[in-house]
């Protein structure tokens, strides 16, 4: 019986191991997620401030789209 318990105390300090294991990974892969959508926010608000900018210098430059006329095959 006290060898039954021996293993059995084993096998639970080898979950417990692999759950604090299993702890630190999720939260090292929670803390990676967080830091990554905040750098692709940050990417996406400097691509809609570049995109505007450029707008910005077209229009200013008299180089607005909108007043293209259309390519000849039209």
């Amino acid at each position: 019986m006290n060898n039954s318990n021996d293993a059995l105390a084993r096998r639970l300090d080898e979950m417990e191991v692999k759950l604090t294991f299993i702890d630190e990974a999720v939260q090292a892969l929670t803390t990676a997620d967080a830091d990554q959508s905040q750098r692709i926010a940050a990417l996406e608000r400097a691509l809609r401030d570049l995109r505007g900018e450029m707008a910005s210098m077209r229009i200013a430059q008299g180089d607005d789209p909108h007043n293209e006329p259309p390519p000849p095959h039209y």
